[in-house]
Order: structure tokens, then C-alpha cells, then sequence
């Protein structure tokens, strides 16, 4: 995922809340924390988007607390079974859980930050075998598709996909379709 202006997954990333409490009152921006209470009151705690928090965190109006798709829960998840975790269910806007991750590490210490990467680091690999063979296994089935328990698992896997992950299995997919027409159209031209 870029960090780009103008890229979609940047922005959907972005918007992701984290919750913060706030250090000192701040008049006239109640509103952002949801209540009907005209200013923000030192101790409150609001879940603000992270493009807002950046600005909060860094002028030392807030702290905020690691969201808990980053937490000690899903770490010990995904260290037991990475492919057992969906991903897309931890996040909403699209799943896109790899770019929340990378926009919460720029907000961290390098101590931290280090941390939450190996943990993205690792659920990337953990995870991509399946991610590739589960695309051309699909690519290779066709159109016509499969039936039974193992086709469940599957689909069951493809849900929990992270928007990049669901972007590499489609590539992986259409990869795997046009090395079958390559190959089929070779082995006609052979006989």
C-alpha cells in the first residue's frame, strides 16, 4: 500500500479510529467525541480516525492505546495459526489490516513499531502459501467450481483475506488461468 495522496487504500487506512485520551481540554470539539458535550474534558477517552490522531499524538494533546487488531490477542493468534485468523474481520473498510498496521507503526516508538512489523512481517509470510495456492487451485478448477468440506475451508480462508492479500490471490488466480491456456494451447500445437 502506498502512502500516497491519492490512493484509495491509503485513505480507506486512515480513516481506521483509534481510541485516544485526551491530556488537556480542548474547547469548541466535543463533537468528536460523539456526546453532546460541547468541549473535550482532560481524561476523555474517543475513538478518533488516525488521519486526526497524528495531529492529537504529535502536539501532545492525547495518548492513545495499540488498536486491538495489533494487540497481545491477535499476536498470540497469529503466532499459534496465521492462516487461522481473519484479517478482514478485525478491520472494517475493506480489511485493508496490513495498511492500518503500516499507518499505526508511524505513530509508535521504533521499539513498538518494530514489534507491530514483525507481527505484519510474519502474518504476510505465515500466510502467503495459502493465499498462492488457494488461487491457483481455484484458477485450476474453472468455472465450474467444486463442492464439499474442503471447498468450505477455502472459501472460509478467502473471507478472512486483508485487501492486499485478496489483490495478490486475484493476480495469483489469473496468473495461474493464463499459464493453463498457455500450456494447453502448446500441447494442441504439438500434436
Amino acid at each position: 500500500m502506498d502512502n500516497d495522496y491519492f490512493s484509495i487504500d491509503a485513505i480507506l487506512a486512515e480513516n481506521q479510529k483509534i481510541q485516544c485520551t485526551f491530556k488537556v481540554d480542548i474547547p469548541d470539539m466535543g463533537h468528536l467525541a460523539g456526546g453532546s458535550d460541547r468541549d473535550i474534558k482532560s481524561l476523555t477517552k474517543a475513538p478518533i480516525p488516525i488521519w486526526l490522531a497524528y495531529i492529537m499524538l504529535f502536539s501532545d494533546w492525547a495518548d492513545f492505546t495499540i488498536p486491538s487488531p495489533f494487540g497481545t490477542r491477535v499476536r498470540n493468534a497469529l503466532k499459534a495459526e496465521p492462516r487461522s485468523v481473519k484479517l478482514s474481520n478485525l478491520v472494517g473498510a475493506g480489511g485493508l489490516w496490513y495498511g492500518f498496521g503500516k499507518m499505526v507503526m508511524d505513530i509508535l516508538s521504533e521499539e513498538q513499531a518494530n514489534g507491530i512489523s514483525e507481527m505484519l512481517t510474519k502474518a504476510f509470510k505465515g500466510r502467503l502459501l495459502e493465499v498462492i495456492d488457494q488461487a491457483q487451485h481455484f484458477a485450476a478448477l474453472g468455472p465450474a467450481g467444486g463442492g464439499g468440506p474442503s471447498t468450505d475451508t477455502a472459501q472460509s480462508f478467502r473471507e478472512g483475506l486483508d485487501g492486499t492479500e485478496r489483490e495478490l490471490f486475484a493476480l495469483a488466480q489469473e496468473s495461474a488461468k493464463r499459464m493453463k491456456r498457455w500450456h494447453e494451447g502448446n500441447d494442441k500445437a504439438r500434436r
